[in-house]
C-alpha cells in the first residue's frame, strides 16, 4: 500500500448509506492522494443504497468504538436517512464526533448526516446546511441553517463543511479537499 500524507475517516452505520455520498468523496480523497478509512458499527461489511434500493457492500476498516480521533486528519459523514438515524443512536459514534470537534479537527457532513452532529451537540453557534427537512432540528440545536450548495463554517476551534444532497457533491468534495488540505 502506498504511503499517504493524511488519513481521513468515513463514518457509517451498517446500512442505509446513500452510496454516492460515500463513494464520491472517498474517490476524491483517494485521488488527493490521502488514505480513506471506513469506520462502521463493527467489522464486516456495510450496505450502500441508491436512495431506497440496496446497492453495494463495503468492507469496514475499523469498528467505531475502536477508532481514535487522533488517528485521522478529517472526518466525512455520508448521508442517507437510515444511516444518519442509526449513527445518532450509536453512543460510540456520538463520542467520536464530540472528541473530533473538541480536538479541533474538520468534519464534513452531507444530506441527513448533520443529525449526528446535532446529537453530539457540536453545532451550537455554527452555520450549516443539510437536507431541508433537518432545518428545524439544526435550529433547535442552536445553529443557523442555510440553503446553499456547500457551506464551510469555521469557528469554535474547528471547521464544519456541509452540503444538502448528492447534487452538491462536486462542491462538497472540493471543499473537503481544501479544508482538509489535501492534494496540490
Amino acid at each position: 500500500m502506498a504511503e499517504y500524507l493524511k488519513r481521513i475517516a468515513f463514518m457509517v452505520a451498517d446500512e442505509g448509506i446513500e452510496q454516492i455520498e460515500l463513494t464520491s468523496p472517498w474517490q476524491a480523497v483517494l485521488d488527493a492522494p490521502a488514505e480513506p478509512r471506513l469506520l462502521g458499527p463493527q467489522l464486516g461489511t456495510v450496505r450502500g443504497f441508491n436512495h431506497l434500493d440496496p446497492a453495494d457492500s463495503f468492507p469496514v476498516d475499523i469498528a467505531i468504538e475502536d477508532a481514535a480521533p487522533a488517528d485521522y486528519a478529517g472526518l466525512v459523514l455520508p448521508g442517507g436517512v437510515a444511516n444518519a438515524d442509526k449513527l445518532r443512536t450509536n453512543p460510540h459514534a456520538v463520542r467520536f464526533v464530540k472528541e473530533f470537534a473538541a480536538a479541533g479537527k474538520p468534519i464534513a457532513a452531507i444530506c441527513h448526516a448533520p443529525w449526528l452532529l446535532v446529537e453530539a451537540d457540536v453545532v451550537r453557534g455554527k452555520t450549516l446546511t443539510s437536507y431541508p427537512s433537518l432545518a428545524t432540528d439544526i435550529r433547535n440545536a442552536g445553529a443557523h441553517w442555510t440553503d446553499e450548495e456547500v457551506f464551510v463554517c469555521p469557528g469554535d476551534g474547528w471547521d464544519l463543511i456541509t452540503s444538502r444532497t448528492p447534487k452538491d457533491l462536486d462542491a462538497f468534495n472540493a471543499a473537503i479537499l481544501k479544508v482538509f488540505s489535501l492534494g496540490a
